[in-house]
């Protein structure tokens, strides 16, 4: 095995031709997918509704409040609609700012801590693992998450290094306590509270005590503090039961009790780092070997304890907790690819052609595999969908595997050809995630409903401003954003009960009361499931179909004969009458909600 080399065949224009090149393919596909439920239409919905209303403090979810997450990400997109207006790829560009800033970030940590091959290398697995990849152009909470989970990572490592003047060790101290207080305002306590003990834990393995002197404790504190403090300050004053939902329910029985209904057995996650990993998995092992053989820093720190403790606790964390969802432990991505990256600049010719070889191997196997997904189908997604979608995957496996033999010529070709044939190899991987993701839109445009809504806020824009529009035993998470309108709960208040119980006027508990008010209602709009429409219609509910799809059926209420006896709309909840489609609340120049 070889020595690090001294110095990569890759000058500054080529690095910088490579993260043009990444750019393109990490921001352009984004508005080329319709939003998924419920995280991408529940996070895009809220963000609109605080740009609509102007309430910067507190958060509300189809008019009700919801205090489940700090506020970090839903002000950026807020940010984001006032800037750019309406659309998907606005609602997502966010996270996609942060998935590519944390490749920087590592790239830059791993140059700077290690070597220059480190940080392009780390860069390069971090920037086409399917994990990084994926999580980085979806509409959720963790991509941030991990992105200042990571910065703070980063910045104590780079803080750490010998040698440092003190402004320079105190600055990016400063940086890490700032990323903590950020990732904080992005999910809650897990910001501080992982970084802290992997820190203690740290402690206690690597024996280094003497890092608790480089740390600012007091004016990293008082960063922190004054960063996190003014939001919590602010919705806690205007709303006296937000500290015992968000702190006691959310931030702790959350973790500790079932009763968020997100079960997994305590290895949920392994399958989800191998195939977060999968590009990189043939390399895993040596990687961490190798780490392990390498000497602290003159000044007692090592670095590679710190990042096996950082990814060995978080993964527990979350395997030992009640609820579980696929991003959890995303925080872990960028330790994980910088320990890859120091190995991969030591893989001899012969290793790395081995690894090519049985990756080509792989995506033929894939292949053949994909044949398959022509027999899967259901009621909700039928099997011309699943046919469409794996003419996506063909094409991805297709582009993978050029690429990858790509990736095999260039190995062969030089002596420095390993920085090629892994970028070209990482390329095969981030196309084939891109391509692949692209597809999935098949699924994605039925679940969004985004088709209807021309229909619906067309028809909304014929009625009065306060027009009330009922969502009748089901909270559709991307309609409110797509017509542009909230919804009156109606019988199941679903995740929104807890902004119900506070706020109880402001929906309706059952079919019946809800039958009374749309019969008393001049004008109306309700939103329901087909068997639910189907059952109403047979009771002969007065009720016209705007537009509907396998999901959903979405119906006005008919214009009465004899409005004297109707009875006032009862308005949106939380939402004025100017946040209605056509009032100058709502952006000049909306994004088109269909293809």
């Amino acid at each position: 095995m070889n020595d690090v080399p001294s110095r990569l065949p890759l000058n500054r224009t080529v690095i910088l031709l490579l993260l043009i090149a990444l750019a393109l393919i990490w921001f352009v596909p984004l508005g080329w997918r319709h939003l998924l439920p419920s995280d991408e239409g529940r996070y895009a919905e809220m963000a609109r509704e605080m740009f609509v209303t102007g309430d910067w403090i507190t958060p509300r979810y189809n008019g009700y409040k919801y205090f489940e997450k700090p506020p970090l990400q839903t002000w950026a997109n807020a940010l984001t609609f006032a800037w750019f207006g309406l659309g998907e790829w606005q609602a997502r560009l966010y996270t996609a700012l942060t998935g590519f800033a944390g490749v920087l970030v590592v790239g830059f940590t791993g140059a700077r801590v290690f070597n220059a091959a480190t940080g392009v290398f780390a860069a390069i697995v971090l920037a086409c693992s399917p994990y990084w990849n994926l999580m980085g152009h979806f509409n959720t909470l963790d991509m941030a998450l991990s992105f200042w989970m990571a910065l703070s990572l980063c910045a104590l490592l780079l803080a750490q290094r010998p040698g440092l003047p003190a402004g320079a060790v105190r600055g990016w101290m400063w940086a890490c306590w700032a990323s903590m207080a950020l990732a904080v305002l992005s999910k809650g306590l897990i910001g501080v509270i992982l970084p802290g003990a992997v820190l203690v834990l740290y402690t206690l393995i690597a024996r280094d005590w003497a890092i608790w002197k480089r740390l600012y404790l007091v004016s990293g504190l008082i960063v922190f503090f004054a960063i996190v403090t003014p939001w919590f300050v602010l919705v806690q004053q205007r709303n006296p039961e937000f500290f015992n939902f968000f702190f006691i329910v959310q931030q702790f029985r959350r973790y500790l009790t079932p009763e968020q209904n997100r079960p997994g057995a305590f290895y949920y996650f392994v399958p989800v780092i191998l195939v977060g990993f999968l590009p990189w998995l043939s390399v895993s092992v040596q990687s961490i070997r190798r780490a392990l053989r390498t000497p602290r820093q003159a000044n007692g720190f090592a670095p590679v304890i710190l990042l096996l403790v950082w990814s060995a606790f978080i993964f527990l964390f979350f395997s030992a907790s009640h609820s579980k969802l696929l991003s959890y432990t995303l925080p872990i991505a960028p330790a994980l690819a910088l320990l890859i990256g120091m190995y991969l600049p030591l893989v001899t010719k012969e290793q790395f052609h081995r690894h090519l070889t049985g990756y080509a191997v792989f995506l033929i196997a894939a292949a053949f595999g994909a044949v398959f997904l022509g027999r899967f189908g259901d009621e909700r997604n039928p099997t011309a969908l699943y046919v469409e979608f794996r003419s996506w995957v063909f094409a991805a496996l297709a582009v993978a595997f050029v690429l990858t033999l790509l990736a095999i010529w260039i190995n062969r070709r030089s002596r420095g050809g390993i920085v090629g044939a892994t970028a070209a190899f990482g390329a095969a991987w981030l196309l084939l995630g891109t391509i692949a993701g692209t597809g999935h839109d098949v699924f994605g445009r039925l679940s969004s409903g985004a088709p209807l809504a021309p229909a619906v806020r067309a028809a909304l824009a014929k009625l009065p401003p306060d027009t009330p529009f009922y969502s009748v035993g089901v909270l559709d998470h991307t309609m409110p954003f797509y017509v542009r309108h909230t919804m009156i709960m109606v019988e199941h208040a679903d995740e929104l009960s807890f902004g119900v119980s506070v706020e109880p006027q402001k929906w309706i508990p059952t079919v019946d009361e809800w039958i009374k008010r749309w019969n008393a209602d001049r004008y109306a709009l309700a939103l329901l499931p087909p068997d639910r429409y189907a059952d109403l219609a047979a009771q002969h509910l007065p009720m016209q179909v705007i537009a509907r799809d396998a999901r959903r059926v979405i119906v006005e209420k008919p214009v009465m004969e004899n409005p004297s006896a109707a009875q006032p709309a009862v308005p949106q909840p939380g939402l004025p009458s100017p946040a209605a489609p056509g009032s100058a609340a709502e952006p000049a120049a909306p994004t088109k909600t269909t293809p």
